[in-house]
């Protein structure tokens, strides 16, 4: 069945407590899902689940979902995610900056600047991508540091953190048709991310709300901080 996405068994679904196995093979085609000793409840239903149904129920935000997700798969894409909507990110941005400008001088000087702005709205978006984690990291470890006591618990919340990110994918319509989004829709992706992310740190440390919101509100203050910090340099982000 492979290895877990925590790396520390599978987890029930339901309760979330630990189990030993998902299902069991009788071989010939038949298959058992494991029932939880806990609750009592198939250990994971997901698994029989078509993939459309599982990420329609991690849309919706369903706890039951995102334990499926990153306990008991197998999903190492989080690094190649997370470049792709900064890169989504960045060239939004950099469409924004553009149309600000009215400058239409095709001279090689002006296409270099506008290529460096690219780069510069990537590196940006990665800087408040960062602050945004480490003022996740830093409340957590203030508010319950045993939920970060090993560096395979911080990676793991990272992954997870960055898996919940997937929202802004939405963010590629708007690189599609490049002058049909508005600043309402941008706002409305921001609030579905911040809201997985926060289902995400719930799922994974088995936090309360208050603690969880906490941790959002504290990553949210310190990537607006960084934000702010570059409008006082004098650059458009």
């Amino acid at each position: 069945m492979g290895e877990p996405g925590g790396g520390g068994g599978y987890k029930c679904v339901e309760c979330s407590q630990e189990a030993p196995e998902l299902y069991r093979d009788y071989q010939r085609g038949v298959l058992r899902i494991a029932i939880c000793k806990s609750c009592q409840k198939p250990v994971d239903k997901y698994i029989e689940y078509d993939p459309v149904i599982i990420l329609i129920n991690a849309i919706l935000c369903k706890t039951q979902a995102y334990r499926h997700i990153l306990f008991n798969t197998q999903i190492n894409i989080h690094g190649k995610l997370c470049i792709f909507c900064l890169l989504c990110e960045a060239y939004l941005r950099w469409l924004q900056l553009q149309d600000s400008s009215q400058n239409t001088d095709p001279d090689d000087l002006i296409r270099y600047a506008k290529e460096w702005d690219f780069y510069r709205m990537f590196g940006i978006a990665s800087l408040e991508q960062t602050a945004f984690l480490v003022g996740i990291f830093t409340a957590l470890w203030l508010a319950r540091p045993e939920s970060l006591k090993t560096k395979s618990d911080f990676i793991f919340l990272l992954k997870a953190l960055l898996l919940s990110s997937y929202g802004k994918l939405l963010l590629i319509p708007a690189v599609i048709w490049e002058h049909d989004y508005t600043p309402l829709c941008l706002k409305l992706i921001k609030v579905f991310v911040l809201t997985s992310n926060s289902q995400a740190i719930r799922v994974t440390v088995n936090l309360s709300q208050k603690l969880t919101l906490l941790a959002i509100l504290s990553g949210f203050i310190l990537e607006n901080g960084v934000v702010y910090f570059f409008q006082r340099m004098g650059w458009n982000v």
